[in-house]
């Protein structure tokens, strides 16, 4: 059994750099004509540059999410480019964020308008394209956050939480046309948005001692997911979050685990 995704179309927004790029990569590697979008010219000039030199197919678009005419535009080129549209994963998002006492309505405004209203504008511009299809697949971005907040992380959390919420909505009202709505939820994937990976040692320590798989994910992590979930072997799944964590706090206190298993070693040795 395998992945089959040749010659289908997709659209991946945010994807200039992080996660999303890998998904566009992935994607584009699997088959996919891919069409990636951002907000800054030059990350799409380097994906462009990545494309022609592997061959891929697929075009490149600056778009914002909150601009719903210019998403409108986007969709019509790719359809008269290409005849159809498959897959739509709503990656764009930011996080920045502070202790409700001292968040501007600024960082709120934007963790709102890109991370859940630009999944929706994203996803209400394509709807009508999968329709007539009959076929269609829509992957949200959400976030560990969506589960278990940070501290200072009401906006962002906030807004993932819609999004989880919002793509079980979706999923509801897509059935009877044969389009799934799902979306995943990274957990600690060193980015460029987190620097996970470049924090002292010891908080490095402190967030890998939540994981259940007590190491750093990657980026390719979440593009699998992707790929499955666009795929016709994920055609009954819908409406459904999936963590994509290494297991984060799927016990209270993972590093118990690893702390038995170093005395259990010698028991297991080869």
């Amino acid at each position: 059994m395998q992945i089959d995704l040749s010659g289908k179309v997709a659209i991946v927004t945010g994807a200039g750099r992080g996660i999303g790029r890998d998904i566009a990569m992935t994607l584009a590697s699997e088959g996919v004509i891919t069409i990636v979008t951002d907000v800054n010219e030059a990350h799409l000039a380097a994906v462009k540059q990545e494309f022609d030199a592997s061959g891929y197919q697929g075009s490149q678009y600056v778009c914002d999410v909150r601009d719903y005419g210019r998403i409108e535009e986007v969709v019509a080129s790719v359809i008269a480019d290409y005849g159809r549209l498959d897959i739509l994963v709503n990656n764009a998002g930011v996080a920045g964020g502070a202790p409700v006492a001292s968040l501007s309505e600024e960082t709120w405004d934007l963790n709102m308008d890109v991370n859940l209203k630009g999944t929706y504008l994203m996803s209400k511009a394509v709807i009508p394209v999968m329709k007539r299809q009959r076929s269609g697949r829509i992957i949200n971005a959400a976030s560990f956050a969506a589960i278990v907040p940070s501290y200072g992380g009401s906006a962002y959390a906030a807004s993932k939480a819609g999004v989880r919420q919002f793509t079980r909505v979706l999923a509801g009202e897509l059935g009877p046309w044969n389009i799934t709505v799902n979306c995943y939820a990274p957990g600690m994937i060193p980015t460029d948005m987190n620097h996970f990976a470049e924090r002292p040692e010891d908080d490095q320590q402190r967030l890998l001692d939540t994981l259940t798989l007590r190491r750093w994910g990657s980026k390719d992590h979440v593009a699998h997911l992707i790929c499955f979930l666009a795929s016709d072997l994920a055609e009954y799944i819908t409406g459904t979050m999936i963590d994509v964590s290494g297991g984060k706090l799927a016990t209270q206190t993972p590093k118990i685990a690893y702390e038995k298993a170093e005395s259990e070693v010698r028991n297991y040795a080869p």
